[in-house]
């Protein structure tokens, strides 16, 4: 298990301690974050169902998930399972009529920016891609869906989000992944023809880069959606191993193994290796438990490039124990857990959401949103059928270093980059391509956090060490970890 820490300098003469948070962290760390990651569930089962129910206040499963987001107030989220639709209504009309309206008493919370594009769930393959002797399935989409756009994503903000270098990779080709998991019959021939594998993309949703900027740091939002492990009883596994993949993009996007990657815009590459970053998303892979490919998650969890931030909460332990069935046979600490599955047969209450930020970053807290039953506000998360979703909303409050640490994985040559530069938007600006639909959306000002400075008091203790170090009385011995 890792531990985190925060790290402070003490000066024994003085009596004083001083905290790594902020001042003494000015000059190499962001002031600290809440960053957080919440399935949502606001899906719905067709096309502009989710428009109807978000175009006035009072849909209650849309007040509940924007109650639990106001309790926890993140600075920067991503919602998954929110049905897309092309002109962006969705994202706006869930943050005028819910996000921005005080809910059962609680503050209501403001996100000047949030961006939201395109993804594969729902698009039809125009094969029969599960083999069932028909070719218009959910399951014969590129992604599991009924119409294109269902279990879409948005990240709001309340930083500016770079929009112009906002990189997706929605029409990668799984086939162009080195060594990619593709599924496979029992005799070792391909499950997919060439024909389907030559427009067969890695993503079931999208992998997207958006890159946000923390008075003037920029933390890259790396936004996913893996497809769930659900197999039939064949060999082939085709949803694990495309789920396994979809995890193995962002491990390599970061760790100077990409350079096979290439995006929606023909960029080549990934992530810089002294970059920020944090990776959110339903990632639908138990560490221990569950049906996902082995070793799927840990590509993540593992990465030296990555910390696990680890997420508790009381309501998961309790739940786990109150539920039983398979739980009980669970190897994962169920106060990691973050989803509410089936108990009675797999795969179980689970840890498949994930706030992971770049080594180097300072852990301050990590918690899984899941009140105990005797907690208030456990009517927001509260049992089958649930009133919000299955999942639990997870946060950790980060302090991102203002130059992290280059890794030492092997950078790949000729690695191409971006040369976007970051863009300011008007009021509710979109903005597209016909190659990547991003958008930008600026209400008013951000209600930024403030900006770390060097507080008086500081300025005082710092003085007055230095004159004793002068004096030969003193020395303040520096420690970095």
């Amino acid at each position: 298990m890792k531990k985190h820490r925060l790290i402070t300098a003490s000066v024994s003469a003085l009596a004083l301690s001083l905290s790594a948070s902020p001042a003494s962290a000015a000059e190499d760390a962001t002031h600290s974050l809440k960053i957080a990651t919440f399935n949502a569930s606001l899906n719905r089962d067709s096309a502009g169902e989710l428009l109807q129910d978000l175009a006035t206040p009072g849909n209650q499963q849309a007040n509940n998930a924007a109650e639990t987001i106001q309790h926890v107030n993140p600075d920067i989220i991503l919602i998954n399972e929110f049905d897309y639709d092309a002109d962006h209504r969705a994202v706006n009309l869930f943050r005028e009529n819910y996000l921005e309206v005080s809910i059962n008493g609680s503050i209501p919370v403001q996100y000047p920016y949030a961006w939201t594009g395109p993804v594969n769930t729902g698009v039809s393959s125009g094969y029969d891609l599960n083999n069932n002797g028909k070719t218009d399935d959910p399951d014969d989409g590129w992604g599991y869906g009924k119409f294109p756009g269902q279990y879409g994503l948005v990240v709001y903000s309340k930083y500016p989000i770079k929009t112009e270098q906002v990189r997706t990779f929605q029409h990668f080709l799984w086939k162009d992944m080195p060594h990619a998991l593709l599924p496979e019959n029992e005799d070792g021939t391909s499950w997919y023809s060439d024909e389907v594998l030559s427009k067969f993309p890695l993503s079931s949703k999208t992998h997207a880069d958006i890159p946000v900027d923390v008075d003037g740091t920029t933390i890259h939002v790396l936004a996913d959606h893996p497809t769930p492990p659900i197999d039939g009883k064949g060999p082939e596994r085709r949803n694990s191993r495309r789920n396994f993949d979809e995890i193995r993009m962002w491990a390599d996007y970061v760790s100077g193994k990409a350079d096979y990657l290439y995006d929606d815009n023909g960029v080549h590459g990934g992530l810089d290796l002294d970059a920020n970053f944090v990776i959110l998303g339903d990632h639908n892979s138990d560490p221990y438990d569950g049906n996902s490919w082995p070793g799927a998650i840990a590509q993540l969890l593992d990465n030296p490039r990555i910390v696990d931030t680890q997420p508790t909460s009381d309501g998961g332990a309790t739940e786990s124990a109150l539920q039983a069935g398979v739980n009980i046979s669970h190897r994962s600490d169920p106060k990691y857990d973050t989803a509410d599955f089936n108990d009675n047969g797999h795969p179980g209450n689970l840890r498949v959401d994930y706030v992971l930020p770049n080594a180097g970053t300072t852990v301050e807290e990590a918690h899984v949103f899941w009140p105990k039953r005797d907690d208030a506000l456990f009517r927001l998360t509260g049992l089958y059928p649930f009133p919000t979703s299955d999942h639990r909303l997870v946060w950790a409050q980060l302090r991102f270093p203002t130059a992290p640490p280059a890794a030492q994985p092997q950078q790949q040559p000729n690695q191409q980059q971006s040369n976007n530069k970051p863009q300011s938007h008007s009021r509710h600006e979109l903005l597209s391509s016909d190659k990547q639909d991003k958008q930008a959306v600026s209400k008013r000002s951000p209600q930024q956090l403030a900006k770390t400075g060097i507080p008086f008091n500081l300025l005082v203790v710092t003085g007055l060490a230095a004159a004793l170090v002068s004096a030969g009385t003193l020395i303040v011995r520096k420690r970095r970890a």
